[in-house]
């Protein structure tokens, strides 16, 4: 990227070098403008005009066309010394000589808030490629590579796998949760491939909320990010109340509000710290879960094959009593069956809910041209092995009717209720069942801490967008969103709610009506894909050329849209079968989708938005930046690893 200071006698054009080509731009517009401009390219079709104590919108400047140095020019045009930040009156084309480029990676650039786009640009670049600028501090990429992995791991491995599933099985039956899972891991790796080519193109704050706008409408992307944001914040009061519940199963004595207390202090002072304590946490949290999971799993054939202490061989007993299938609301035949099987279906979409946060992450990941693709690359093999194997193994070791399972409709539960636990205790195994409840309690508090994270960098992102208050950009030195978190922190103390009878049924309400939306998130994720690819068709983009390209698109991602289309609309089912129907029940299912329409129409109405055109979506802006990253990252890392182990950490973070 090259920044210029252009001495205009002729202010009706302006030239820029790119790539040693000479470039023609018109202006057009300019109130009261001087003879005296900085240039500063962005990108490769978006250029900056910066007038001394006064900036102009890009979408000011209309390029018209690539074109040589005309001879009647009489402006001169030199680089601007970081250091002297002078001008000079030599012109730096006499004698065919080169302009010469900056000598740091910072650039002076306007900056760009442009609504009607949808998205923003960060006004700094710089030896810390950090992208957000705005007088206010910004974030900072400090989230390493084995951070994001297991970030990446985490947003798959939850309270749903060892504990939810139990729910799950009781809807379905052992093949039926078997399907739903292998059915919405496909819709979910659908919907991450699509997400990993879009974040790792532009990793940006607010991430999916910013490509919504970029590429739909800036409208979906405001509706999008406050209802993300809503989401994941009550989701924290939710999951502090969960973990406190786990310890009961060790401490049934000690009042509940003690633990939530407790929780609220540790997990708000984790992200305080800042991203890297989040990151390294995340880290040390996953990586239990992993171990676990993959324990699990491996004890669970053991017990299926014998190898227990009561040496019963189960092989595919529950498969055939109390059967493959459980039959909905006792209706009879494969209509019966097919609502068991739908029932699993919903119930695994929101086990997978999280796995999106990765994308969020890879705002402040440190060359996230690299760790973010190998991120989501492996999302696949996660879902194949944690969860299909998972649900296997519970399936073959765990009858469908067995009393002690979490029941659907359940809030919360212990390690008395997780299949794995019965599963184990059925054998005859003993202590096993207090490591898997201290999982569980890992997993809660994880998923607590990624909550209060997502939630508060979304709202960070939708301030950078200008979609939100302007003091929600704030960020300490260093590079945490300090007012985001401490409005995201004030919604915890509603967990105290759960601790009277009363106030469980009101909150429950606020829960279950923001549960919804992690659906509308996907689906607004694909929904962006398909534009996003259609615009790359429009415009004769070579996706070949990108740092991750995305398998079976776009094709995949109308798969995912399509599959999440029919969830959101038949999740709330079960109101509609004779008998069933309940007026809360109902609210729940949907109230969340006028909600959604609400805030879309209120921006578009506001602000006047529009659809993004395929021939106006810009590919371009906040691309540049990262291809000097990439130069500077590849320096840094010294090449490939040339050890055995040295690959294998390598293959693996």
């Amino acid at each position: 990227m090259l920044a210029y200071l252009c001495h205009l006698r002729r202010l009706d054009k302006c030239y820029a070098v790119h790539d040693g080509t000479i470039e023609n731009y018109a202006f057009k517009d300019f109130p009261g403008a001087t003879d005296r401009f900085t240039l500063a390219e962005f990108s490769s079709s978006t250029v900056f005009i910066k007038e001394a104590g006064r900036s102009f919108l890009p979408s000011s400047v209309n390029r018209l066309s690539r074109d040589t140095w005309p001879a009647e020019n009489t402006s001169t045009m030199t680089s601007i010394s970081d250091e002297e930040k002078h001008y000079s009156t030599a012109d730096p084309y006499a004698a065919g000589s080169e302009p010469e480029k900056l000598g740091s990676n910072t650039y002076d650039v306007s900056e760009k808030n442009d609504d009607s786009l949808g998205h923003h640009v960060e006004r700094e670049v710089n030896e810390d490629h950090v992208f957000h600028d705005h007088g206010d501090g910004h974030t900072q990429r400090n989230l390493k590579s084995r951070h994001l992995q297991m970030i990446a791991i985490g947003g798959t491995i939850g309270t749903g796998l060892f504990l939810g599933s139990g729910g799950a099985l009781t809807s379905g039956g052992p093949v039926g949760l078997l399907l739903g899972y292998c059915i919405m891991g496909s819709v979910v790796y659908s919907m991450m491939v699509a997400l990993g080519e879009m974040c790792t193109l532009y990793p940006v704050s607010g991430a999916f909320t910013h490509y919504a706008a970029r590429f739909v409408d800036p409208a979906l992307g405001f509706a999008l990010g406050w209802n993300y944001w809503y989401s994941y914040a009550i989701t924290l009061p939710t999951e502090i109340t969960a973990a406190a519940i786990v310890i009961s199963y060790w401490d049934d004595t000690t009042n509940v509000a003690v633990w939530i207390s407790i929780f609220l202090v540790v997990i708000c002072s984790i992200n305080f710290f800042g991203v890297r304590w989040y990151g390294e946490m995340e880290f040390w949290f996953s990586l239990i879960k992993v171990i676990a999971i993959v324990g699990l799993i491996i004890l669970g054939i053991v017990i299926d094959l014998g190898g227990g202490p009561n040496h019963d061989r189960l092989g595919f007993r529950y498969w055939k009593n109390p059967g493959p299938f459980v039959q909905q609301n006792d209706i009879p035949g494969a209509w019966g069956r097919f609502l068991a099987f739908w029932t699993v279906f919903v119930q695994a979409a929101f086990s997978f809910l999280g796995t999106e946060i990765v994308a969020l992450a890879a705002g402040e990941a440190a060359n996230p041209r690299k760790t973010v693709p190998k991120a989501i690359r492996r999302v696949f093999y996660r879902i194949l092995l944690f969860y299909v194997g998972g649900i296997l193994v519970i399936g073959l070791t765990v009858p469908s009717n067995s009393p002690e399972l979490l029941q659907p409709t359940g809030q919360a539960g212990t390690a008395a209720q997780s299949p794995f636990v019965i599963a184990i205790n059925n054998a005859g195994i003993k202590t096993l069942p207090s490591i898997i409840n201290a999982v569980i309690l890992v997993s809660a508090f994880s998923a607590g801490n990624s909550d209060l994270y997502a939630s508060s960098r979304t709202l960070y992102g939708l301030a950078c967008d200008g979609k939100a208050p302007r003091i929600f950009r704030k960020c300490t030195k260093g590079g945490l969103p300090i007012w985001c978190l401490i409005i995201t922190v004030m919604i915890g103390p509603l967990a105290y709610l759960n601790v009277s009878n009363n106030g469980t049924t009101v909150f429950n309400w606020f829960y279950n009506i923001s549960s919804i939306t992690g659906l509308l998130t996907w689906w607004a994720i694909l929904l962006t894909a398909i534009r996003f690819y259609a615009g790359i068709k429009a415009q004769g983009i070579d996706r070949s050329l990108f740092p991750y390209k995305a398998p079976f698109q776009p094709y995949f991602s109308y798969y995912g849209f399509v599959m999440l289309n029919l969830i959101i609309l038949f999740n709330g089912y079960p109101v509609f079968l004779a008998g069933n129907w309940d007026v809360q029940n109902f609210i729940v299912a949907y109230i969340t989708l006028p909600i959604f329409a609400i805030f879309y129409v209120f921006w578009k109405v506001l602000k006047r938005t529009s659809f993004v055109r395929l021939h106006e979506m810009d590919f371009e802006t906040g691309r540049r930046e990262l291809d000097e990253m990439d130069v500077i990252e590849a320096e840094k890392a010294g090449g490939e690893p040339t050890t055995w182990y040295g690959k294998i950490w390598a293959w693996l973070m």
